[in-house]
């Protein structure tokens, strides 16, 4: 089983509410926003040092190992960019992708790190991550990798965190490398894919963050799902287990009304693979085993959506054959 980061607060998956509001002001994926330990703190002030050497593993996306922090660390957060990236700089409320080693500084015990799992995808937003991050990780670039002294002020508060054996007067030690970011403008980066079925919706192929047309045949739908690239991607299959960070556009076959979308909505959906189980099978039937960097068209059939049991009030109706493109931005 996939080990949760410490780092993440204690809040469910954001899942896609796929409500059948009828525009792209509709609600989509955000997780519930309760607080972090250290949410209702002021920012803090960015100082340079101290902070422990890297003694090895010293290249970009390589495990490091670090030395146990010297005399007393700083009462601010101390950030150090080790090694400068050139790809796109990192804003608050993005997404980012990012392995990572987390160590108390008075002892050098390794509490959690990503290295030997998989990245961690997570936002940085008040709420969802400790603010060390959040302050910490702001304006550096993709490909960087950021050492980080964290206070308790700006990690877990004077309560700590028991499950990590950290105490509420630990400074916490980490490395960061940022291997990727997204935002509201994030698009699938595959390539093209002949679209040459004429009884199929026709997708474009735009990568500019904003909405990719639909255009779905005068013809009946298919009575099966359908699930093909429309840019195909060159990152690994998305798992069923896995969550996925995503753009996507949802219409309705007989109206070509758009029920839901996050493009041009200024936010991303994140969910869990598992959970959009249970709203609409046929998405996320869709989405399992392709590929990460891909833009897709899901056609699915009104027994895989709502069948008989739409939202109420909504564009979606009984026996809906829906249509979806679905940017997968990432996977975790």
């Amino acid at each position: 089983m996939r080990r949760r980061s410490l780092l993440l607060a204690a809040l469910p998956v954001g899942l896609v509410t796929l409500a059948g509001c009828g525009d792209k002001s509709s609600s989509s994926s955000k997780a519930s926003a309760s607080p972090s330990a250290s949410a209702s703190v002021p920012p803090p002030k960015i100082v340079d040092g101290p902070l422990p050497a890297i003694t090895a593993g010293t290249k970009f996306d390589e495990k490091p190992t670090v030395a146990k922090g010297s005399a007393d660390p700083s009462k601010n957060l101390a950030v150090k960019t080790v090694i400068a990236g050139s790809g796109r700089t990192v804003a608050e409320n993005d997404f980012i992708q990012a392995n990572y080693l987390g160590q108390i500084w008075s002892t050098a015990k390794v509490f959690d790190q990503s290295y030997d799992r998989t990245p961690l995808l997570m936002q940085l937003a008040a709420g969802s991550i400790i603010d060390g991050w959040r302050y910490g990780l702001a304006g550096k670039k993709v490909g960087s990798r950021v050492l980080m002294a964290v206070p308790p002020t700006w990690g877990y508060g004077s309560s700590g965190n028991s499950q990590a054996g950290i105490k509420g007067t630990d400074t916490l030690v980490f490395v960061v490398d940022i291997l990727n970011s997204f935002n509201s403008k994030s698009s699938s980066t595959g390539k093209e894919v002949a679209q040459s079925d004429a009884a199929l919706p026709r997708i474009g192929t735009n990568t500019d963050g904003k909405a990719p047309s639909i255009e779905i045949p005068k013809a009946d739908p298919p009575k099966q799902l359908v699930s093909n690239y429309v840019l195909e991607g060159n990152g690994p299959e998305v798992q069923s287990a896995q969550t996925v960070l995503c753009q996507f556009k949802g219409e309705v076959w007989d109206s070509g009304k758009v029920f839901e979308q996050t493009y041009e909505s200024g936010r991303l959906a994140q969910f869990s693979v598992e959970q959009m189980q249970q709203v609409v099978k046929g998405l996320a039937q869709g989405i399992t085993g392709k590929k990460v960097g891909s833009r897709i068209v899901v056609v699915t059939p009104p027994d895989l959506a709502y069948g008989n049991n739409p939202p109420s009030g909504g564009v979606v109706k009984k026996g809906s054959t829906l249509v979806f493109t679905v940017d997968i931005l990432a996977a975790m």
